[in-house]
């Protein structure tokens, strides 16, 4: 019985710790600080790092586990909240 309830929530932390973060923050080409959301919802240019993170802690509710940086050397851009249709107003 033991043994199954160890399973059980190694199975829940496992499922927890593979979620991937809600929002990534990172820089642009000209070296601007964006906030993107996972699926290009939400997100923004910011002035400095703080501000970035100040935003996407506020749209999670202060949870630090929907928030990571990228990737050494990656660039981010804003490419993913162009309209995508001319019927936006």
């Amino acid at each position: 019985m033991a043994n199954a309830l160890h399973s059980q929530r190694r199975t829940f932390h496992n499922r927890l710790a593979s979620t991937p973060a809600r929002f990534m923050i990172g820089r642009d080409r000209r070296g601007s600080w964006i906030v993107q959301d996972r699926e290009g919802l939400v997100g923004g240019l910011f002035r400095n790092e703080a501000a970035a993170l100040h935003f996407a802690a506020e749209e999670c509710n202060h949870n630090p586990a929907d928030i990571c940086h990228a990737p050494e050397g990656a660039v981010l851009d804003l490419d993913g909240f162009a309209p995508t249709s001319s019927n936006l107003h």
